[in-house]
């Protein structure tokens, strides 16, 4: 008798329930029934109200700031784990906590290598996520680690929107990598912005290296949090005789003044994933779905499939 799949489970922690309500529809099913319980304190008890046993269950939850998205994640790993689902992926549509993937001086954490381990130990036994701020984060982990590019879902977008004269740009050196991907998906010449920072989410100086006079300018980033640096970047570009500034950002974080930033710089449009959910509305700010690519890829791992496809930039 052929060994037959059981059917995959998939749960939301509170943060993600939109898109996870839209990955489950994507996928055909709906998301299973979980409740959280919560303590005059603060704290909570999130609950499984189905057997997830023998099952693979998948987690879906964004790990922004604050820690309780973070901890509400590992608290339904634990308790999928000690219900005895078979098989348990962590579907972290933004991994938080990853620009600290280093240590860029004495005495301080490398909290991306923490969370990943502290991930594990509460029962993940598989990772899907999506545009790391470093692609090196993957080897963090002692489990299979599917990162995904939120590029399979940008490059439809910009392919549509037939700008002429296309030139994509990095807002800084470290992202030169993700735009040369980019040109070369789209056939454009590259620029790069070289900033130096005073201090964590502060520039004091910036330089753009290339030629914009004259082109459709399309930043690319992996998120965007309190827009400095992606506004700056865009006013520079047209005092350089750019003819448009739009920009794509996988996360958005979003926070600060950012909403006040993006109005009134320059940037014609921002376009961003619905991987973390954007605290108020922006007519500047446009949400592609990721959710798609999420329930496809959840899909052909429970189906082992192959994914091979989606790990092209």
């Amino acid at each position: 008798m052929p060994n037959v799949i059981p059917e995959a489970k998939i749960f939301s922690c509170t943060q993600s329930k939109a898109l996870a309500e839209k990955i489950a529809a994507a996928y055909g099913t709906k998301l299973g029934n979980v409740i959280t319980s919560t303590y005059s304190d603060g704290e909570f008890q999130p609950s499984f109200e189905e057997s997830v046993r023998g099952s693979r269950v998948f987690i879906i939850g964004s790990t922004h700031p604050g820690a309780d998205h973070l901890m509400e994640m590992l608290l339904m790993l634990d308790a999928a784990k000690r219900a005895s689902a078979r098989h348990i992926t962590a579907v972290l549509p933004y991994f938080g906590w990853a620009r600290q993937d280093r240590k860029d001086k004495p005495r301080v954490p490398i909290a991306a290598k923490m969370i990943a381990s502290i991930l594990e130990t509460a029962g993940a036994t598989r990772i899907i996520t999506m545009d790391l701020h470093a692609d090196q984060i993957q080897g963090f982990f002692e489990k299979p680690v599917d990162h995904l590019y939120a590029s399979t879902v940008f490059l439809p977008h910009l392919k549509e929107l037939g700008l002429d004269n296309l030139t994509v740009a990095s807002p800084d050196m470290g992202g030169s990598k993700r735009a040369y991907a980019y040109s070369k998906a789209l056939e454009s010449d590259v620029v790069i912005c070289y900033k130096q920072r005073a201090k964590a989410n502060i520039i004091s100086h910036m330089e753009l290296i290339g030629n914009v006079e004259g082109k459709n300018v399309v930043l690319v980033d992996d998120m965007v949090d309190t827009a400095g640096t992606l506004t700056k970047a865009a006013d520079l570009m047209m005092e350089r005789g750019a003819k448009s500034v739009r920009a794509i950002c996988t996360h958005p974080v979003l926070s600060g003044g950012a909403y006040d930033k993006i109005e009134k710089s320059k940037l014609m449009e921002l376009i961003v994933t619905d991987s973390i959910p954007l605290k108020q509305e922006s007519k500047k700010i446009k949400v592609v779905s990721c959710a798609n690519l999420f329930a496809d890829v959840m899909n052909r791992v429970h189906n082992n499939k192959s994914i091979s496809s989606k790990f092209v930039m």
